[in-house]
């Protein structure tokens, strides 16, 4: 039975890894790439490294950023007092490119997914409280605002509940409210069309 050669079987496995990647689609890539001029192979290569290398998380937020602060956090015309706190930083972009919203974010990281061994010490919900518990401590006359705005999924509201548990704990007067209809059930952020955002941040309802 013929085989592939050891170089392009291994690039098909680290294909492979990538979400969303079958056998078929990663032997597709990768027969693609060989097949592509190699000058156009290096520069992707350059961009993967670069990706690695000069993308930071930012420190405060958990999104991608070009620097230690990104530019939704840097900005002081932000409403400070309203959290929408989302799985991914793809999640942001797609509530930003939708407009309208002023407020800042937190990035989970993820969902809590057992079946996947991810618990809540997985994600950056320990941070989320901290955040709270700091913006509360500064600004004790002012009402504070959590959107919950993970996916609307299994993994995603419970998610959003245990949320909702860990902040009840600190303060029952905060504002928690879960994204609005308009989304279906197991459907992400990063594919809804902007209308269907729009009316799920408008429609939010507390939690």
């Amino acid at each position: 039975m013929a085989e592939f050669p050891i170089g392009i079987k291994n690039l098909i496995a680290t294909f492979e890894r990538l979400p969303g990647i079958g056998p078929k689609s990663a032997t597709r890539l990768v027969f693609y790439l060989l097949n592509t001029p190699e000058n156009y192979v290096a520069e992707m290569a350059r961009l993967l490294v670069a990706l690695k290398k000069d993308i930071k998380i930012c420190k405060n937020c958990f999104s991608v950023s070009e620097k230690d602060l990104c530019p939704i956090c840097e900005d002081e015309k932000r409403d400070k007092m309203t959290i929408c706190v989302v799985e991914r930083a793809i999640d942001v972009m797609a509530i930003e490119n939708v407009g309208g919203y002023k407020g800042i974010y937190h990035v989970l990281g993820g969902v809590i997914n057992p079946l996947d061994h991810v618990s809540p010490d997985d994600l950056k919900i320990y941070q989320l409280i901290e955040r709270i518990k700091k913006i509360k401590q500064e600004n004790k006359e002012k009402n504070l605002e959590i959107i919950l705005a993970t996916n609307p999924t299994m993994e995603g509201e419970a998610t959003a509940l245990y949320i909702k548990k860990r902040i009840v704990e600190i303060d029952d007067q905060i504002k928690i409210s879960r994204i609005g209809s308009g989304l279906p059930m197991g459907a992400d952020l990063e594919y809804a069309d902007q209308a269907t955002l729009s009316r799920a941040l408008d429609g939010r309802r507390n939690l």
